[in-house]
């Protein structure tokens, strides 16, 4: 356990490994700001893997026939709205099991994502670093928020815009009000479902971006197990955060930082310590979370059932 302790020491202050920890985790941030407007909504989203992995695969494809990253992402965020698109309508009108839409999507993008990247695999590069002047040479904090690839800047004025959105917007408390009471929305004559569709749309094209973001800030070259994950850990990060949008932030951050410190520690010459147990560390410290958060905070009264006009 002293190497341990000395390698946690050591990565601590590590300048690269606070710059890995932000590009991962602004990309459960994309996904989460999403997932986080749906289970709002009273609804999970469990197809924002596949949703991730779509926009990563189309943002690959639309910067080889294109050449602009920007076109890329709106490519990418339709990628999203695609899968986002059978989800909703296949839970939210109808009336499927939301859980079972998730995983059958996941699994299926899945394979023809592999399929297609089999036999056609997309050229990609990863995209320049912009340096913010003064702000970047913060020590360790500066390097890892205003130091990178120029697509993590995107989520900067995605956080205040999803506040915005759900808290000063009558959209927004329409749909709060529609994953606290559904039943008492649909009396003062919302469109419960309609709601609950527009939030899924809203997810699938922010975690379509977020998976050619990171394609673009840290692979540069696509894979189908680019994502491995990642949109479960982006619905742990909304529980762990307790619904709320700071604690959405802190909840990737906080996992974001988990990883890169894991994949730090074997850089830094570590040897002494398990590869498998730095592997697994990251999914080990999500499910802990999830343990310790989801029964100590209030979620949205709502959240997960589904609701069909007439039935309480």
């Amino acid at each position: 356990m002293g190497d341990f302790w000395s390698a946690v020491a050591d990565v601590a202050t590590n300048e690269s490994a606070y710059r890995n920890a932000i590009i991962a985790a602004v990309v459960l941030l994309f996904a989460a700001s999403g997932e986080l407007a749906a289970e709002k909504a009273g609804t999970i989203n469990i197809s924002i893997e596949g949703m991730m992995l779509a926009g990563a695969f189309a943002g690959a494809v639309g910067q080889e026939q294109t050449g602009s990253v920007l076109l890329a992402l709106l490519i990418a965020a339709v990628a999203g709205l695609i899968v986002a698109l059978v989800q909703a309508n296949m839970s939210h009108r109808l009336s499927a099991d939301q859980f079972v839409v998730g995983l059958v999507l996941n699994t299926l993008v899945l394979g023809v994502v592999g399929f297609l990247a089999g036999s056609n695999e997309p050229k990609t590069s990863l995209v320049s670093r912009w340096k913010v002047p003064g702000l970047g040479d913060i020590p360790i904090v500066g390097p890892a928020l205003f130091d990178q690839p120029w697509v993590l800047y995107l989520v900067y004025p995605v956080i205040p815009f999803m506040w915005w959105l759900l808290y000063r917007t009558r959209w927004g408390l329409e749909v709060r009000a529609v994953g606290e009471d559904p039943n008492a929305a649909d009396v003062s004559g919302l469109h419960v479902n309609k709601l609950r569709r527009q939030t899924i749309y809203l997810t699938g094209m922010l975690s379509g971006i977020g998976g050619a973001y990171f394609l673009f800030a840290r692979s540069g070259r696509f894979e189908d197990s680019l994502i491995g994950g990642r949109g479960y850990i982006a619905i742990a990060a909304v529980i762990f955060g307790g619904w709320t949008l700071k604690g959405s932030v802190v909840g990737c951050v906080v996992f974001g930082l988990v990883g890169s410190f894991a994949l730090t520690i074997p850089s830094l010459g570590y040897k002494g310590i398990d590869s498998a147990f730095l592997a697994m560390a990251p999914s080990l410290v999500t499910i802990i979370a999830m343990a310790l958060f989801a029964k100590r905070v209030r979620q949205p009264a709502a959240l997960a059932r589904p609701f069909i006009r007439g039935l309480k």
